[in-house]
């Protein structure tokens, strides 16, 4: 079974955008230059998290779904924790920040998507008024997807904004921080230590699951 999972450090310079005059092309340009860059590094030990390519043509190995997990699956997405967002939606999110963000693209033929998918939604729960969470339909959004250079599923991405007022003002920084992305499905306790550890100081998870 091919199992991969990759981190991504912050991106966060040599762009000049001003907050007053971000555009939306701009916005996305901020994440999809931070997700193609280089500087691919392993901050946590491997743990052989299961991922998918994106797109459902390919072969995707995983283990079957509980029948806990479909259920809390098939909850009435507006009485989710971690609501779907179109890319729209999401497009808006990164102008105005009130929270910490952390987006999920999926896709619902992903059979590690469909694992981790009550996972997040308990992890939303346990954060709920400290961090928001959101899924992108990768398949609904392909435009948004591509932009986000979103190549396994599921991804997700870590996002917070950026500390200096002054300095994204001046159009100096960019409005929005990606703090890491990873490749494959987590367990709840993952993604809330990952939330810690990114958006409240706390200690650098030392295993991922």
């Amino acid at each position: 079974r091919r199992r991969e999972h990759q981190f991504l450090l912050r991106c966060t310079t040599n762009f000049r955008f001003s907050k007053t005059n971000m555009t939306r092309s701009s916005l996305l340009f901020i994440l999809a230059a931070a997700t193609s860059a280089s500087a691919f590094v392993s901050n946590h030990p491997s743990t052989g998290v299961a991922t998918c390519q994106s797109s459902p043509t390919v072969p995707c190995t995983f283990t079957r779904a509980t029948n806990r997990d479909v259920q809390l699956n098939m909850v009435d997405d507006a009485e989710k924790a971690a609501p779907m967002v179109s890319g729209e939606d999401l497009e808006q999110m990164l102008q105005e920040w009130d929270q910490p963000l952390v987006v999920d693209a999926y896709a619902t033929w992903c059979g590690p998507c469909l694992l981790m998918a009550p996972e997040f939604e308990e992890a939303a729960k346990e954060l709920a008024g400290k961090v928001r969470f959101v899924k992108l339909d990768t398949d609904l959004e392909p435009q948004m997807s591509g932009r986000l250079g979103i190549m396994g599923l599921p991804t997700l991405l870590f996002l917070d904004k950026n500390d200096d007022a002054e300095a994204v003002e001046e159009g100096k920084a960019p409005i929005a921080v990606l703090k890491e992305r990873i490749e494959g499905a987590l367990r709840k306790q993952s993604i809330v230590d990952l939330c810690n550890h990114h958006f409240f100081d706390g200690p650098i998870p030392t295993q991922l699951s």
